[in-house]
């Protein structure tokens, strides 16, 4: 059982990576939309080839081969889910162009709050005291973490800030979408679809100018097989084979590790400066995003001791 922990724990990490190596790629010289557009073309090369080699591995005429046939309207279905994973990206490597990497991860982890206030919208339905208590936590949280509070600090990008909760509205949006999409097909065939989805709206959005310029020949390539393999391919992969055995709200606490690893990262590679208070703004943002499933674990004990 702990192994299926362990991959949802190493699925969040792996994204709390991407920040870094966006940072590192600018540097490099290189701009958001080659950054976003070679990260999404080799991710969906990579996940569909691993589609491939798992659908060879079945049986033509077996029940899982019929099952994971796919429709044409739900191929439509997901893609257009994807472009919401699509525009979470580009606003969120965006945002990392005005503001830090540690200050960029709070601002996509608004995508909790953004995530109840469209469930409540969509379902006519008040979020619960517990839910209200933790928006508290988290608003908290982001003003604790983007270290503004102790001064000494440029102004805040306005620009940047308004890119990185745009990133969290889209993502909220994606994490509100893919799960009523198309549910029953297989995991893996439903993420190459959407990234498919995603890969599309990004090149229109920015022609791949990359694939000819000789940005590959460069420094592009590294960075962009680093963050097709760690946006793209294993978060997914190993989200299908973890949060089913584990469930649903553990594997939401637990993913809340994707903002310690970005924070971490940006402290350590990209020697950004984290004072005291900002560490216990990303602790503060940790509770309030687990807070509602730990509320649910703690009311699920007290019927049980009451049966």
């Amino acid at each position: 059982m702990m192994k299926y922990y362990l991959f949802v724990l190493a699925g969040a990490c792996s994204f709390g990576l991407l920040s870094t190596f966006v940072k590192k790629a600018y540097e490099s010289g290189f701009h958001v939309g080659e950054v976003v557009g070679s990260q999404n073309l080799f991710g969906v090369l990579m996940i569909w080839t691993m589609v491939f080699v798992a659908a060879k591995s079945k049986r033509d005429g077996s029940p899982q081969a019929v099952k994971n046939k796919v429709t044409p309207r739900q191929a439509l279905s997901l893609m257009a889910v994807g472009t919401t994973s699509g525009l979470t990206g580009i606003f969120y490597y965006a945002a990392l162009q005005y503001i830090s990497a540690s200050f960029a991860i709070i601002l996509l982890f608004q995508f909790t709050w953004i995530g109840i206030l469209l469930e409540a919208i969509t379902e006519r339905k008040r979020p619960g005291k517990d839910k209200i208590f933790s928006l508290c936590i988290l608003f908290v949280g982001i003003i604790m973490a983007s270290g503004y509070l102790q001064g000494g600090q440029e102004a805040p990008s306005w620009i940047g800030i308004g890119l990185g909760l745009l990133s969290a509205l889209t993502y909220a949006l994606f994490i509100m979408f893919s799960g009523k999409v198309s549910s029953t097909l297989a995991p893996i065939t439903r993420s190459a679809i959407m990234q498919s989805g995603s890969l599309i709206l990004v090149m229109l959005l920015y022609p791949p100018h990359f694939l000819f310029n000789g940005s590959l020949h460069e420094e592009l390539l590294p960075w962009a097989l680093l963050l097709a393999f760690f946006g793209v391919v294993i978060p997914p992969l190993f989200f299908a084979i973890g949060v089913p055995r584990i469930g649903g709200g553990i594997a939401t606490i637990m993913g809340a590790a994707e903002l310690p690893t970005a924070v971490i990262m940006s402290f350590v590679v990209l020697h950004e400066t984290v004072n005291a208070l900002q560490w216990v703004g990303v602790m503060v943002t940790m509770f309030g995003i687990a807070l509602p499933e730990i509320m649910k674990l703690w009311r699920r004990k007290q019927q049980l001791g009451m049966n």
